[in-house]
């Protein structure tokens, strides 16, 4: 295939070597003034960080990372094998929130009716409309109700049906069609086993995720396809050895440190490769997660956080009593926070990576401070992402305690709040720190490379890199 002519290149200088247009991802000669020019001398670099990968470092530092590296996997692979629980342990369902067997039903007949004749009374318990128990008593008994008639699609039972009055206040009203999640209790009276207990959204939630493993394949290609395998693998693994585990009684915190640093030696190293930049990021995610894992026991311990604030850790400790609520606590701002964590250490790596690239004679201080001003720009923004997050999650109970005119302080003080409020500001120190220590990280290691050791180039007798306005030199 041929290519449109391009200009005649430059007279050679030695100077610059033979290798000076790294569309192979090898290491630039030394910068020049021009290097980063639009002329014939300044395009061999100027056009490389998005096409090629980043020059591999000496053998010697992929020593001494492997030396870092190598007995910190082989450690969490034996502490998978060791708390490994083969399943969760088996229990007695106490019919309790989520605790409770469960079929699937679809709505086969809705028929409207007066709420007066299926209610008992219609007298507000409190004798006063003026309150929301009162009014929610005589709209039941003046407004109209529905009679919906569902049928069991699952289970021993199935094609069985029973019949569920409908309030007019309830938030929940159902349509004739409609598939639904009915809860089953064997123990009741017959005509009382069945109830709705949820609707159905597995056709909804379905669509989203194809929608959303679309969005990310077309846009990422195959790196997008790499982050939906590790996702797949986090899920796995969370399911399959962290829940399980804790559950058989071993200590959260041990639990949570060995399943996310599996989770982040297999997300980063498949997402980004099995290179000498990722494994800087995997140092630095580590050093945060350490970091967050003290302040996490001290501060949780120092403000006498149980861990057990609602119904649903309620549940969970009457169940299993043995185990260690502060300490799962503590294990779910760990794995809360090594998301934003991959994503700080590996923009921060990258950053310093191409830092070099663009100019070799900068130091390891110069490439420390280059990259720590990037980093501000990210720590503004993750850490008002993070705290976000977490107020978004706990809106409801926030609205609560504005209803209830409570102050800052009061509302600082209880236990549901000031979970959020650990949570937050442990995740956030993390994430603040992980910018400087892996910044540092990075820095030091592409700055100590040895040229001299790197694996054997191009030979001098190939051709330049490319011409033109961008265009890659054929291969």
């Amino acid at each position: 295939m041929t290519t449109p002519q391009q200009p005649p290149f430059p007279p050679h200088d030695p100077r610059r070597g033979a290798g000076t247009g790294h569309g192979d991802g090898r290491e630039p000669g030394p910068a020049s003034p021009g290097a980063h020019g639009t002329g014939a001398g300044g395009h061999g670099h100027s056009h490389a960080h998005s096409h090629g990968p980043a020059a591999p470092v000496s053998r010697h530092l992929r020593k001494v990372i492997a030396a870092v590296l190598i007995p910190f996997a082989a450690a969490v692979l034996v502490g998978l094998a060791v708390l490994w629980p083969g399943g969760a342990p088996p229990h007695e369902r106490t019919g309790v929130g989520f605790d409770r067997q469960t079929q699937q039903g679809t709505v086969t007949k809705v028929v409207e009716l007066s709420c007066q004749s299926v209610n008992a009374s219609g007298v507000p318990p409190t004798g006063d409309t003026s309150t929301a128990e009162g009014s929610s008593a005589v709209q039941q008994a003046n407004g109209e109700c529905k009679r919906a008639t569902i049928r069991v699609d699952s289970g021993k039972d199935k094609g069985r049906t029973f019949d569920e009055i409908v309030q007019p206040d309830q938030s929940r009203q159902l349509d004739e069609g409609q598939k639904v999640v009915v809860a089953y209790e064997p123990s009741a009276p017959e005509d009382l086993q069945y109830s709705v207990t949820d609707i159905n959204r597995r056709v909804p939630m379905a669509l989203l995720a194809g929608i959303f493993a679309l969005a990310v394949v077309v846009v990422g290609r195959l790196r997008g396809l790499m982050a939906l395998i590790s996702l797949a693998v986090s899920f796995l693994l969370l399911n399959f050895f962290i829940l399980p585990a804790i559950l058989q009684g071993s200590n959260p915190l041990l639990v949570a440190v060995i399943g996310s640093s599996a989770i982040m030696l297999i997300a980063l190293y498949l997402c980004h490769g099995l290179s000498a930049r990722t494994s800087v990021a995997v140092l630095g995610t580590l050093i945060s997660l350490v970091l967050i894992g003290v302040l996490g026991s001290l501060f949780i311990g120092w403000a006498a956080l149980t861990g057990n604030t609602d119904d649903n850790t309620g549940l969970i400790h009457g169940l299993y009593p043995t185990i260690d609520m502060s300490g799962l606590l503590l294990a779910g701002v760990i794995i809360g926070s090594l998301g934003v964590l991959d994503d700080v250490t590996v923009t921060q790596t990258s950053a310093v990576w191409e830092l070099h690239e663009a100019n070799p004679t900068l130091g390891r201080r110069g490439l420390y401070r280059a990259g720590i001003r990037i980093g501000r720009d990210h720590i503004a923004s993750v850490v008002n992402t993070l705290v976000l997050a977490y107020a978004g999650a706990a809106l409801p109970l926030l609205l609560l305690f504005s209803i209830a005119q409570s102050g800052v302080g009061t509302v600082a003080n209880s236990e549901l709040v000031a979970e959020e409020i650990v949570r937050t500001l442990v995740g956030s120190i993390g994430l603040v720190a992980s910018v400087p220590v892996t910044t540092a990280l990075a820095a030091l290691v592409v700055s100590a490379d040895r040229p001299a050791d790197r694996p054997a180039a191009q030979p001098t007798g190939a051709a330049p890199a490319r011409g033109g306005r961008g265009r890659r030199r054929k291969r």
